[in-house]
């Protein structure tokens, strides 16, 4: 079955862009083709543990399984031997992907206190966005009373776009709330004229 917000994809994102950066061809517009969450534990005093429940809190976030990650190096001040399990990784693609970037864009990250927007600094001129999270909470699915250790990870958003302004656009007709669009937004509205969509 298709995802609400695929079908918003398709539906809005794709006219919306192609008439944003005039695309001749539909294969050129660019699509988010994976997410990855990302989770280390390596600096914890009990790892076995803090790994065991990091995995857990993820599988709730992702709504997938997990795979451990491995150290790749012995450090002697942290205690880490190479090969031992220090993190855990989820992939997601297809309609699972995009369930987990709607409830991330519209409920998780409006969650997060004092939010101004996410920078629109974090890509890695290759179209893709890295986005550090400091705090599990903010998602719905965690109870916040069964918290026994707070989690921090990285969401790395790979898209197919060329360019980083390409996928920023791409982003931000999905709804993700980039800090200067945000910025801009507010300055046309209190200028008196209506807050219209800004191009990325």
């Amino acid at each position: 079955m298709e995802n609400e917000f695929h079908r918003y994809y398709k539906e809005r994102v794709i006219p919306a862009l192609q008439k944003l950066h005039s695309y001749k061809n539909v294969h050129q517009i660019p699509k988010v083709e994976k997410v990855v969450i990302n989770t280390s534990v390596g600096s914890q005093s009990d790892v076995k543990q803090a790994l065991e429940e990091a995995k857990a809190e993820l599988a709730l976030i992702a709504g997938q399984r997990p795979v451990e990650r491995l150290a790749k190096k012995s450090i002697s001040n942290f205690k880490l031997r190479k090969g031992q399990a220090i993190g855990a990784k989820v992939t997601l693609r297809g309609e699972r992907m995009y369930e987990f970037l709607e409830r991330f864009i519209k409920a998780a990250l409006p969650r997060i206190r004092d939010f101004r927007g996410v920078s629109p600094r974090c890509f890695d001129n290759h179209g893709n966005y890295t986005l550090g999270i400091s705090d599990h909470s903010i998602f719905p699915e965690i109870e916040l009373d069964k918290i026994k250790r707070n989690v921090g990870f990285d969401v790395t958003i790979v898209t197919t776009a060329r360019t980083d302004e390409e996928a920023k656009s791409l982003l931000s007709e999905m709804g993700m709330p980039f800090s200067d669009r945000a910025r801009k937004l507010a300055t046309a509205s209190s200028s008196g004229g209506e807050p219209a969509a800004q191009p990325a």
